[in-house]
């Protein structure tokens, strides 16, 4: 008898351990999974810089705030929310973006771009007198945030960088279409367009219907904003004077000067804001639009950061910066502001000026909440002429000017895809342009990749089929040897290079090349196994990788076509004269 006694666990006993042990692998998974995405938000990466350049922080931070002061204005009235709801916007950006941001220079605010989808989701949300439900605001733009904290968790803003610049392209310019279309009337001092179809078809009776007095506004401002960036580069002690805010000063002045009949701002309320409790019980009504407003934020945040990257030489954190604008988001939620994002404006403005820490948007921040706390009798002088002026402008800074003038020479589909999403945009929605825009690229991407590869395929030369001992066939022995990835988008071209094969009794599938496999590519393999051998042809695979035979065994396709089929063979050339490539 054995010294040693061999236990047997019953197998129910056998699949306890199995399950016990999955549950501990998944929460061991989790728990470094949510340890690595808190040390990613941190905050104390910015916190640490934050007391290295206090005075040119704070000089950059005043800076900054004086020119965001006119835009937030400005993105206020815009959306429908008011003036103020632009102002508190940029104090929430400044100073939750500043604190929690993953770029040590972006500074957060209201933006054009999310001042049109807001102003645009919320003619769909009104009181029964017709002006904007302020609860749904609150709440879409409170929920916004909230989705912004958890894409941040997941890990997956980084992949704004696999953005085509078509898409982008496309995109930016409809925006700053949008902008300059829903302005155009306030610019004529006429009643304002609700949407961009109704601005697009009100275009003549507007022109018919202009206001001397608002025009005598307007164009002055227009004409200041480019006039002044030419004044400064011939006199260089005049650089310190922001350009918007000498807009808005020769504005409103003419306005006053000339006691202009137009229409203002009107009242600004001053002092703390009025604080709003979301309607969480409404929550599944609002999904959908903060889900735009969050995709549009990460967009519009991240291609910001992007530009601060090129300017600086630095990196930012995709991840971090998403959850500093979900808390910044949060809490422009809880006092009726517009969602704030990382502007590009005033981010460039910032890296000009000599800000080099967070500390900069913070001090941005706080300067704008100490201004608010007693501007609101200065503001609400402020024209309405004027600020479309300003807005008009902001619209035709946006267009992406660097693929404008090559617009007619791009290739057929990059310009299938700019001029889909800038139409959809302008028509339709931002985030479902965005959503056809990215399709139609990728759908281009897996064309392209799918015909890179050339698949050989040849007859295996008779001295090798001797050196490698296998069975001499009656007939000859085929070669299929797929390249590079084996994804979705190659399989087509690999069953259409094997069924292009002449008459063979043997087929050897050498996957040493195939540097990926995903499930498309396993069945692949396994349908073209089953169905070669039904037609009396004796199969073989051989070479792939431990990556790629994981795949084969996870999705059991190992199983369902038997080992036996997998054989070791290595260095298989092509030296036989009736060796051939097919093209996928």
């Amino acid at each position: 008898m054995s010294a040693y006694t061999t236990l047997k666990f019953p197998d129910s006993m056998k699949n306890h351990f199995q399950q016990q042990h999955d549950v501990q692998h998944t929460f061991n998974f989790v728990k470094k999974f949510l340890k690595e995405s808190a040390k990613e938000v941190n905050p104390w990466n910015n916190l640490k810089l934050m007391g290295s350049n206090l005075k040119g922080d704070f000089l950059s931070g005043l800076t900054v705030a004086i020119i965001a002061l006119p835009l937030a204005l400005a993105f206020g009235v815009g959306s429908g929310l008011g003036a103020v709801a632009g102002i508190w916007a940029a104090i929430a950006g400044g100073i939750f973006g500043g604190i929690f941001g993953g770029s040590k220079l972006g500074v957060s605010g209201p933006t054009g771009p999310l001042m049109v989808q807001l102003g645009a989701l919320l003619i769909t949300f009104q009181t029964v007198s017709g002006g904007i439900d302020i609860i749904a605001a609150v709440s879409i733009v409170f929920l916004s945030g909230l989705i912004l904290v958890g894409f941040s968790m997941l890990r997956i803003a980084r992949f704004i960088y696999y953005t085509p610049y078509s898409v982008v392209a496309g995109f930016m310019c409809g925006i700053g279409f949008i902008v300059m279309l829903l302005e155009f009337n306030t610019f004529l001092g006429v009643e304002s367009a609700h949407n961009v179809k109704e601005a697009i078809f009100a275009i003549p009776e507007a022109i018919s219907n202009a206001s001397g007095a608002a025009l005598a506004v307007s164009i002055p401002t227009f004409i200041m904003l480019y006039l002044w960036p030419v004044v400064i580069k011939k006199y260089r002690k005049l650089n310190k004077i922001p350009t918007t805010l000498l807009a808005l000063l020769v504005g409103t002045g003419i306005a006053h000067f000339f006691r202009l009949d137009i229409d203002y701002i009107g009242e600004i309320p001053t002092g703390l804001p009025q604080f709003y409790i979301p309607d969480f019980g409404s929550f599944d009504k609002y999904a959908l639009p903060a889900l735009s407003l969050a995709g549009l934020t990460i967009f519009d945040s991240l291609l910001t950061c992007m530009v601060s990257d090129q300017m600086t030489g630095t990196r930012h954190s995709s991840d971090r910066e998403t959850f500093g604008q979900g808390l910044a988001n949060m809490a422009a939620g809880l006092v009726g502001a517009l969602p704030p994002a990382t502007s590009t404006m005033a981010t460039v403005s910032n890296i000009k000026t000599g800000g080099k820490t967070p500390m900069a948007t913070v001090f941005h921040g706080l300067i704008l909440l100490a201004l608010v706390l007693g501007l609101g009798p200065l503001a609400a002088k402020i024209p309405m002429a004027c600020l479309a002026a300003i807005l008009l402008k902001v619209g035709i800074n946006i267009l992406d000017y660097r693929i404008l003038p090559v617009l007619h020479k791009l290739p057929f589909s990059d310009m299938l895809v700019f001029w889909s999403v800038f139409i959809i945009t302008i028509w339709q929605d931002l985030l479902i342009a965005m959503g056809v825009g990215v399709a139609l690229a990728f759908f281009r991407f897996v064309q392209e990749i799918s015909t890179a590869y050339q698949h050989k395929l040849g007859y295996l030369p008779n001295e090798e089929a001797e050196q490698y001992r296998l069975d001499k066939a009656e007939g000859k022995i085929k070669l299929l040897k797929p390249q590079g990835p084996l994804f979705f988008g190659a399989v087509d071209s690999l069953i259409r290079s094997y069924q292009r094969a002449a008459k063979h009794n043997i087929l050897i599938i050498d996957l040493s090349d195939v540097s990926m496999l995903d499930l498309s590519g396993a069945y692949a393999l396994e349908d073209l196994v089953k169905d070669t051998e039904e037609k009396g042809i004796k199969v073989s695979i051989t070479g792939a990788s431990p990556k790629v035979e994981k795949v084969l065994e996870s999705v059991k396709v190992v199983d369902h076509i038997g080992k036996d089929h997998f054989v070791k063979m290595e260095n298989i050339s092509f030296n036989g004269v009736e060796a051939y490539k097919i093209a996928g």
